[in-house]
């Protein structure tokens, strides 16, 4: 490979991570702490540091497979469709279903921060953003 070649293959591949992470509504991060084989086929497990700015929401989405987190600090309002909003806060755990359209908020004077493991389809995106 030439050298501007591979200059330009290194330049579209960081365009690509950083179009990518900036993906996230700004003052919602999920960062993955860790990822691996779980007992059932086709699944993995994925732990993901997550953190909502107060008057932040994560944007309506879905996973391919289960959500269960784990509030640490702050609060917040989870609201999945076809439920009462859920007021969340330190010490709190939640789990929504696979495909089911959720969006966290945060609603107190600080940051929210989350541990959430995601029980996933393997090649799947994390998340997929879902129509208002």
């Amino acid at each position: 490979m030439k050298p501007n070649s591979l200059s330009t293959l290194v330049l579209v591949a960081a365009v690509g991570f950083c179009t990518a992470a900036s993906a996230q509504a700004p003052g919602f991060r999920r960062t993955v702490v860790q990822k691996g084989d779980v007992s059932v086929p086709n699944r993995e497990a994925v732990v993901a540091r997550v953190e909502v700015d107060p008057g932040v929401t994560s944007g309506r989405h879905t996973h391919p497979g289960d959500e269960i987190s784990y509030v640490m600090e702050g609060e917040g309002e989870l609201l999945i469709d076809g439920e009462a909003p859920r007021k969340i806060k330190a010490g709190d755990a939640f789990i929504v279903p696979a495909g089911k359209v959720h969006e966290a908020r945060g609603t107190g004077t600080v940051t929210m921060k989350l541990v959430g493991t995601y029980v996933v389809e393997k090649g799947q995106p994390m998340a997929t953003p879902a129509a208002k």
